[in-house]
Protein backbone atom coordinates (compact mmCIF):
# COMPACT_ATOMS: atom_id res chain seq x y z
CA UNK A 1 0.00 0.00 0.00
CA UNK A 2 1.39 3.31 -0.49
CA UNK A 3 1.84 5.60 2.21
CA UNK A 4 1.88 8.65 0.84
CA UNK A 5 -1.76 8.09 0.17
CA UNK A 6 -2.46 8.01 3.85
CA UNK A 7 -2.36 4.17 4.03
CA UNK A 8 -0.07 2.55 6.62
CA UNK A 9 1.41 -1.28 6.28
CA UNK A 10 1.84 -3.00 9.32
CA UNK A 11 5.33 -3.52 10.09
CA UNK A 12 5.18 -7.37 10.61
CA UNK A 13 4.37 -7.29 7.15
CA UNK A 14 7.62 -4.84 5.39
CA UNK A 15 9.81 -5.74 8.33
CA UNK A 16 12.02 -7.84 5.47
CA UNK A 17 11.69 -5.40 3.19
CA UNK A 18 12.77 -2.43 5.21
CA UNK A 19 14.56 -1.54 8.05
CA UNK A 20 14.00 1.10 10.61
CA UNK A 21 15.74 4.16 10.12
CA UNK A 22 18.99 5.30 12.65
CA UNK A 23 17.17 9.01 12.56
CA UNK A 24 13.74 10.08 12.07
CA UNK A 25 12.72 12.60 9.44
CA UNK A 26 12.88 16.44 10.31
CA UNK A 27 8.83 16.62 10.12
CA UNK A 28 8.21 14.10 13.03
CA UNK A 29 9.74 16.46 15.43
CA UNK A 30 8.04 19.68 13.74
CA UNK A 31 4.86 17.40 14.59
CA UNK A 32 5.96 16.73 18.11
CA UNK A 33 6.02 20.54 18.53
CA UNK A 34 2.59 21.11 17.73
CA UNK A 35 1.51 18.02 20.37
CA UNK A 36 3.56 19.73 22.76
CA UNK A 37 1.58 23.61 21.99
CA UNK A 38 -1.39 21.69 22.26
CA UNK A 39 -0.87 19.80 25.51
CA UNK A 40 0.47 22.77 26.88
CA UNK A 41 -2.99 24.32 26.25
CA UNK A 42 -5.16 21.56 27.61
CA UNK A 43 -3.73 22.27 31.00
CA UNK A 44 -2.02 25.43 31.39
CA UNK A 45 -5.44 26.49 32.99
CA UNK A 46 -5.48 24.56 35.81
CA UNK A 47 -2.05 26.38 37.07
CA UNK A 48 -3.76 30.35 36.10
CA UNK A 49 -7.30 29.35 37.83
CA UNK A 50 -7.77 31.92 40.37
CA UNK A 51 -6.00 34.25 38.18
CA UNK A 52 -8.43 34.20 35.59
CA UNK A 53 -11.57 33.96 38.32
CA UNK A 54 -10.29 36.91 39.57
CA UNK A 55 -10.06 38.92 36.44
CA UNK A 56 -13.10 37.71 34.90
CA UNK A 57 -15.42 37.95 38.27
CA UNK A 58 -16.66 34.59 38.24
CA UNK A 59 -15.80 31.51 40.62
CA UNK A 60 -12.77 29.08 40.64
CA UNK A 61 -15.19 26.57 39.95
CA UNK A 62 -17.14 27.87 37.25
CA UNK A 63 -13.93 28.70 35.21
CA UNK A 64 -12.84 25.00 35.50
CA UNK A 65 -15.13 24.68 32.90
CA UNK A 66 -12.36 25.72 30.51
CA UNK A 67 -10.36 22.89 30.94
CA UNK A 68 -13.91 20.47 30.95
CA UNK A 69 -15.18 21.86 27.16
CA UNK A 70 -11.63 21.76 25.70
CA UNK A 71 -11.71 17.80 26.81
CA UNK A 72 -15.16 17.72 25.46
CA UNK A 73 -14.35 18.78 22.16
CA UNK A 74 -11.40 16.89 21.55
CA UNK A 75 -13.48 13.72 22.05
CA UNK A 76 -15.78 15.42 19.75
CA UNK A 77 -13.63 17.31 17.20
CA UNK A 78 -11.20 14.22 16.43
CA UNK A 79 -13.26 11.76 14.73
CA UNK A 80 -15.46 14.95 13.27
CA UNK A 81 -13.18 17.17 11.56
CA UNK A 82 -11.20 13.84 10.40
CA UNK A 83 -14.25 13.43 8.16
CA UNK A 84 -15.22 17.03 7.44
CA UNK A 85 -11.12 17.20 6.27
CA UNK A 86 -10.64 13.58 5.03
CA UNK A 87 -10.42 14.86 1.33
CA UNK A 88 -7.80 17.82 1.81
CA UNK A 89 -4.26 17.35 1.82
CA UNK A 90 -2.48 16.62 5.37
CA UNK A 91 -0.54 18.99 5.33
CA UNK A 92 -3.00 21.71 4.86
CA UNK A 93 -5.21 19.97 6.97
CA UNK A 94 -2.73 20.25 9.24
CA UNK A 95 -1.99 24.22 8.65
CA UNK A 96 -5.43 24.94 8.91
CA UNK A 97 -6.08 23.01 12.18
CA UNK A 98 -3.11 25.08 13.60
CA UNK A 99 -4.44 28.71 11.91
CA UNK A 100 -7.57 28.21 14.38
CA UNK A 101 -5.74 26.89 17.64
CA UNK A 102 -4.06 30.55 16.97
CA UNK A 103 -6.70 31.97 16.47
CA UNK A 104 -8.76 30.52 19.16
CA UNK A 105 -6.03 31.45 21.66
CA UNK A 106 -6.14 35.54 20.44
CA UNK A 107 -9.82 35.03 21.07
CA UNK A 108 -8.85 33.76 24.41
CA UNK A 109 -6.13 36.48 25.28
CA UNK A 110 -8.58 39.40 24.18
CA UNK A 111 -12.15 38.35 25.52
CA UNK A 112 -13.37 39.35 28.82
CA UNK A 113 -17.12 37.42 28.87
CA UNK A 114 -16.81 34.06 30.22
CA UNK A 115 -19.06 32.55 27.74
CA UNK A 116 -17.16 33.87 24.29
CA UNK A 117 -14.20 32.19 26.38
CA UNK A 118 -15.39 28.55 26.72
CA UNK A 119 -16.66 29.00 22.94
CA UNK A 120 -12.86 29.37 22.07
CA UNK A 121 -11.44 27.22 24.09
CA UNK A 122 -14.07 24.48 22.38
CA UNK A 123 -12.83 25.71 19.20
CA UNK A 124 -9.33 25.59 20.19
CA UNK A 125 -10.28 21.89 21.35
CA UNK A 126 -11.62 20.70 17.56
CA UNK A 127 -8.59 22.49 16.20
CA UNK A 128 -6.15 20.66 18.23
CA UNK A 129 -7.92 17.03 17.61
CA UNK A 130 -7.81 17.58 14.22
CA UNK A 131 -4.38 18.11 14.23
CA UNK A 132 -3.47 14.75 16.37
CA UNK A 133 -5.03 12.89 14.35
CA UNK A 134 -3.86 13.69 10.97
CA UNK A 135 -0.32 14.70 13.01
CA UNK A 136 -0.21 10.53 13.98
CA UNK A 137 -0.80 9.61 10.14
CA UNK A 138 1.69 12.27 8.68
CA UNK A 139 4.52 11.09 11.58
CA UNK A 140 3.88 7.52 10.69
CA UNK A 141 3.93 7.54 6.91
CA UNK A 142 7.14 9.76 7.33
CA UNK A 143 9.22 7.37 9.03
CA UNK A 144 7.67 4.35 7.15
CA UNK A 145 6.34 1.21 8.69
CA UNK A 146 9.33 -0.58 10.32
CA UNK A 147 9.49 2.58 12.52
CA UNK A 148 5.55 3.93 13.01
CA UNK A 149 6.19 3.42 16.66
CA UNK A 150 9.26 5.08 17.32
CA UNK A 151 7.43 8.24 15.34
CA UNK A 152 4.39 7.94 16.85
CA UNK A 153 5.97 7.87 20.45
CA UNK A 154 7.95 11.02 19.45
CA UNK A 155 4.75 12.91 18.85
CA UNK A 156 3.42 11.67 21.95
CA UNK A 157 5.83 12.57 23.95
CA UNK A 158 5.33 16.39 22.69
CA UNK A 159 2.40 16.11 24.46
CA UNK A 160 4.34 14.23 27.72
CA UNK A 161 6.96 17.37 27.84
CA UNK A 162 3.81 20.11 28.12
CA UNK A 163 3.27 18.32 31.24
CA UNK A 164 7.07 18.69 32.18
CA UNK A 165 8.21 21.77 30.64
CA UNK A 166 4.99 23.96 29.09
CA UNK A 167 2.57 23.35 31.76
CA UNK A 168 4.36 24.68 34.47
CA UNK A 169 6.15 27.45 32.57
CA UNK A 170 3.22 28.69 31.42
CA UNK A 171 1.21 29.03 34.86
CA UNK A 172 4.50 30.60 35.85
CA UNK A 173 4.97 33.44 33.30
CA UNK A 174 0.89 33.86 34.02
CA UNK A 175 1.35 34.64 37.34
CA UNK A 176 3.85 37.12 36.65
CA UNK A 177 3.06 38.43 33.63
CA UNK A 178 -0.71 37.86 34.00
CA UNK A 179 -2.65 35.25 33.03
CA UNK A 180 -3.38 36.36 29.12
CA UNK A 181 0.33 36.49 28.27
CA UNK A 182 0.39 32.53 28.05
CA UNK A 183 -2.30 32.42 25.69
CA UNK A 184 -0.60 34.89 23.37
CA UNK A 185 2.69 33.10 23.19
CA UNK A 186 0.83 29.57 22.07
CA UNK A 187 -0.91 32.21 19.38
CA UNK A 188 2.37 33.18 18.24
CA UNK A 189 4.15 29.67 18.65
CA UNK A 190 1.24 27.75 16.54
CA UNK A 191 1.37 30.81 14.10
CA UNK A 192 5.26 29.88 13.86
CA UNK A 193 4.55 26.23 13.56
CA UNK A 194 2.33 26.71 10.32
CA UNK A 195 5.61 27.85 8.31
CA UNK A 196 7.18 24.69 10.00
CA UNK A 197 4.66 22.47 8.79
CA UNK A 198 4.79 24.07 5.11
CA UNK A 199 7.40 23.33 4.76
CA UNK A 200 8.46 19.75 6.11
CA UNK A 201 5.23 18.16 5.60
CA UNK A 202 5.35 16.07 1.50
CA UNK A 203 2.18 17.05 -0.32
CA UNK A 204 -0.02 14.55 -0.62
CA UNK A 205 -3.11 16.53 -2.60
CA UNK A 206 -3.26 13.94 -5.49
CA UNK A 207 -3.38 10.94 -3.34
CA UNK A 208 -6.33 12.06 -0.96
CA UNK A 209 -8.55 12.06 -3.60
CA UNK A 210 -8.80 8.66 -4.11
CA UNK A 211 -10.28 8.53 -0.46
CA UNK A 212 -13.84 8.41 0.32
CA UNK A 213 -15.71 8.70 4.36
CA UNK A 214 -17.36 5.87 2.73
CA UNK A 215 -14.39 3.34 2.67
CA UNK A 216 -13.21 4.78 6.01
CA UNK A 217 -16.42 3.83 7.88
CA UNK A 218 -16.28 0.19 6.19
CA UNK A 219 -12.62 -0.25 7.35
CA UNK A 220 -13.63 0.32 11.02
CA UNK A 221 -15.88 -2.81 10.78
CA UNK A 222 -13.00 -4.85 11.91
CA UNK A 223 -13.08 -5.97 15.74
CA UNK A 224 -9.66 -5.44 16.28
CA UNK A 225 -10.28 -1.57 16.16
CA UNK A 226 -13.00 -1.76 18.91
CA UNK A 227 -10.48 -3.60 21.19
CA UNK A 228 -7.71 -1.40 20.63
CA UNK A 229 -9.96 1.30 21.21
CA UNK A 230 -11.31 0.01 24.02
CA UNK A 231 -7.15 -0.10 25.40
CA UNK A 232 -7.00 3.10 24.70
CA UNK A 233 -9.87 4.53 27.30
CA UNK A 234 -9.32 2.03 29.77
CA UNK A 235 -5.32 2.79 29.83
CA UNK A 236 -5.88 6.15 30.11
CA UNK A 237 -8.50 6.21 32.01
CA UNK A 238 -6.92 4.56 34.97
CA UNK A 239 -3.97 6.25 35.16
CA UNK A 240 -5.77 9.32 34.94
CA UNK A 241 -7.90 8.62 37.70
CA UNK A 242 -5.57 8.21 40.06
CA UNK A 243 -3.36 11.01 38.43
CA UNK A 244 -6.24 13.37 38.62
CA UNK A 245 -6.45 13.31 42.38
CA UNK A 246 -2.75 12.81 43.10
CA UNK A 247 -2.43 15.94 44.88
CA UNK A 248 -4.61 15.59 48.48
CA UNK A 249 -3.15 11.59 48.50
CA UNK A 250 0.09 13.06 48.83
CA UNK A 251 -0.35 15.46 51.16
CA UNK A 252 -3.01 13.71 53.33
CA UNK A 253 -2.16 10.39 53.11
CA UNK A 254 1.71 10.69 52.65
CA UNK A 255 2.28 13.76 54.66
CA UNK A 256 4.31 15.04 51.87
CA UNK A 257 4.37 18.77 51.86
CA UNK A 258 1.91 21.08 49.35
CA UNK A 259 4.99 22.40 48.14
CA UNK A 260 6.86 19.20 46.73
CA UNK A 261 4.09 18.26 45.07
CA UNK A 262 4.92 19.65 42.00
CA UNK A 263 8.01 18.54 42.22
CA UNK A 264 6.41 14.54 42.19
CA UNK A 265 4.11 15.60 39.36
CA UNK A 266 6.87 16.52 37.49
CA UNK A 267 8.88 13.05 38.18
CA UNK A 268 5.35 11.53 36.85
CA UNK A 269 5.71 13.97 33.31
CA UNK A 270 9.22 12.44 33.06
CA UNK A 271 8.25 9.26 33.34
CA UNK A 272 5.80 9.42 30.74
CA UNK A 273 8.15 11.01 28.77
CA UNK A 274 10.43 8.38 29.13
CA UNK A 275 7.97 5.79 28.80
CA UNK A 276 6.18 7.09 25.61
CA UNK A 277 9.71 7.35 23.89
CA UNK A 278 10.62 3.60 25.06
CA UNK A 279 7.16 2.39 24.56
CA UNK A 280 7.67 3.67 21.01
CA UNK A 281 10.85 2.19 20.41
CA UNK A 282 10.12 -1.30 21.48
CA UNK A 283 6.79 -1.05 20.12
CA UNK A 284 7.88 -1.43 16.62
CA UNK A 285 9.48 -4.93 17.40
CA UNK A 286 7.12 -6.46 20.25
CA UNK A 287 4.09 -4.46 20.04
CA UNK A 288 1.29 -6.88 21.96
CA UNK A 289 4.74 -7.54 24.32
CA UNK A 290 4.69 -3.97 24.75
CA UNK A 291 0.96 -2.99 25.57
CA UNK A 292 0.21 -6.13 27.42
CA UNK A 293 3.49 -5.90 30.01
CA UNK A 294 2.01 -2.00 30.72
CA UNK A 295 -1.57 -2.52 31.66
CA UNK A 296 -0.15 -5.01 33.86
CA UNK A 297 2.64 -2.93 35.62
CA UNK A 298 -0.15 -0.02 35.61
CA UNK A 299 -2.37 -2.18 37.80
CA UNK A 300 0.12 -3.42 40.15
CA UNK A 301 1.62 0.31 40.39
CA UNK A 302 -1.21 1.60 41.58
CA UNK A 303 -2.30 -1.69 43.68
CA UNK A 304 0.89 -0.39 45.22
CA UNK A 305 0.03 2.81 45.60
CA UNK A 306 -2.99 1.99 47.18
CA UNK A 307 -1.51 -0.28 50.01
CA UNK A 308 1.88 2.17 50.76
CA UNK A 309 0.22 5.69 50.51
CA UNK A 310 1.56 6.03 53.99
CA UNK A 311 4.75 6.11 52.88
CA UNK A 312 6.17 9.31 51.41
CA UNK A 313 9.57 7.92 49.63
CA UNK A 314 7.81 4.45 47.65
CA UNK A 315 4.81 6.95 47.12
CA UNK A 316 7.09 8.90 45.18
CA UNK A 317 8.48 6.31 43.28
CA UNK A 318 5.72 4.62 42.60
CA UNK A 319 4.46 8.02 41.06
CA UNK A 320 7.20 8.15 39.18
CA UNK A 321 6.87 4.66 37.89
CA UNK A 322 3.41 4.69 36.64
CA UNK A 323 3.88 7.85 34.26
CA UNK A 324 6.40 5.44 32.59
CA UNK A 325 4.70 1.81 32.59
CA UNK A 326 1.38 3.95 32.47
CA UNK A 327 1.09 6.19 29.23
CA UNK A 328 4.08 4.04 27.51
CA UNK A 329 1.67 1.89 25.60
CA UNK A 330 0.06 4.68 24.00
CA UNK A 331 2.08 5.60 21.14
CA UNK A 332 1.93 1.57 20.07
CA UNK A 333 -1.91 1.55 20.55
CA UNK A 334 -2.25 4.16 18.24
CA UNK A 335 0.03 2.28 15.81
CA UNK A 336 -2.06 -0.49 16.11
CA UNK A 337 -5.34 1.04 15.24
CA UNK A 338 -3.91 2.55 12.19
CA UNK A 339 -2.45 -0.93 11.40
CA UNK A 340 -5.95 -2.59 11.55
CA UNK A 341 -7.94 0.22 10.13
CA UNK A 342 -5.77 -0.15 6.75
CA UNK A 343 -7.57 2.35 4.86
CA UNK A 344 -8.84 4.43 7.19
CA UNK A 345 -5.77 5.48 9.13
CA UNK A 346 -6.74 9.23 9.41
CA UNK A 347 -10.30 8.32 10.98
CA UNK A 348 -8.69 5.26 13.64
CA UNK A 349 -5.92 7.61 14.32
CA UNK A 350 -8.35 10.47 15.19
CA UNK A 351 -10.28 7.73 17.17
CA UNK A 352 -7.81 6.67 19.42
CA UNK A 353 -7.78 10.48 20.28
CA UNK A 354 -11.23 10.53 21.96
CA UNK A 355 -10.90 7.11 23.33
CA UNK A 356 -8.08 8.50 24.97
CA UNK A 357 -9.97 11.64 26.18
CA UNK A 358 -13.45 9.91 26.60
CA UNK A 359 -11.55 6.94 29.49
CA UNK A 360 -9.70 10.05 30.85
CA UNK A 361 -13.10 12.22 31.61
CA UNK A 362 -14.97 8.77 32.44
CA UNK A 363 -11.94 7.59 35.04
CA UNK A 364 -11.60 10.77 36.84
CA UNK A 365 -15.38 11.39 37.08
CA UNK A 366 -15.68 7.90 38.74
CA UNK A 367 -12.83 8.47 41.23
CA UNK A 368 -14.03 12.02 42.23
CA UNK A 369 -16.68 10.62 43.49
CA UNK A 370 -14.83 8.05 45.83
CA UNK A 371 -13.48 10.60 47.02
CA UNK A 372 -16.15 11.41 49.77
CA UNK A 373 -16.53 7.25 50.78
CA UNK A 374 -14.71 5.10 52.99
CA UNK A 375 -11.81 4.82 50.85
CA UNK A 376 -11.37 8.82 51.18
CA UNK A 377 -7.77 9.83 49.33
CA UNK A 378 -7.22 6.70 48.17
CA UNK A 379 -10.79 5.82 46.21
CA UNK A 380 -8.89 7.31 43.15
CA UNK A 381 -6.42 5.15 43.05
CA UNK A 382 -8.28 1.66 43.51
CA UNK A 383 -10.46 3.01 40.92
CA UNK A 384 -7.21 3.26 38.62
CA UNK A 385 -6.18 0.41 39.43
CA UNK A 386 -9.85 -1.58 38.18
CA UNK A 387 -9.83 0.16 35.05
CA UNK A 388 -6.28 -0.30 34.33
CA UNK A 389 -6.22 -4.20 34.95
CA UNK A 390 -9.29 -3.65 32.57
CA UNK A 391 -7.02 -3.44 29.95
CA UNK A 392 -5.45 -6.47 30.22
CA UNK A 393 -8.36 -7.83 28.50
CA UNK A 394 -8.37 -6.29 25.12
CA UNK A 395 -4.30 -6.30 25.05
CA UNK A 396 -4.50 -10.27 25.51
CA UNK A 397 -7.72 -10.54 22.83
CA UNK A 398 -5.40 -8.86 20.05
CA UNK A 399 -2.16 -10.99 21.03
CA UNK A 400 -3.97 -14.30 21.15
CA UNK A 401 -6.13 -12.88 17.82
CA UNK A 402 -2.66 -12.32 16.14
CA UNK A 403 -1.13 -15.75 17.27
CA UNK A 404 -3.85 -17.22 15.58
CA UNK A 405 -3.27 -15.59 12.35
CA UNK A 406 0.17 -15.86 12.05
CA UNK A 407 -0.67 -19.77 13.11
CA UNK A 408 -3.32 -20.00 10.26
CA UNK A 409 -0.92 -18.27 7.47
CA UNK A 410 1.73 -20.44 8.60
Amino acid sequence: MSTRGGTLQGPADVRAEQAAPARLPLVVYILALGTFLMGTTEFVVAGLLPEIAGDLGVSVARTGLMITVFAVGMIIGAPLMAMLTLRLPKRLTLMLALGVFAAGHVIVALGSDFTVLLAARFLTAIATGAFWAVANVAAANAAGPAASSRALGLVGAGAMLANVVGVPVGAFAGQLLGWRGPFWALAALSAAAIVLIARTVAHDGLAQQKVSVRSELTALRSGRVWLVLAACATTTGGVLAAYSYIAPLLTDRSGIASGIVPLVLVGFGLGALAGSLVGGRLGDRRPHTVTIVSAAGAALLLLAITLLAGYAVPTIILVTLLGFFGLGANPVLMTLAVRFAKQAPVLASALTVSAFNLGTAIGSGIAGRTLDSSLGTTGPAVVGTVISALTLIPTILIGLLRRRRTAAAA
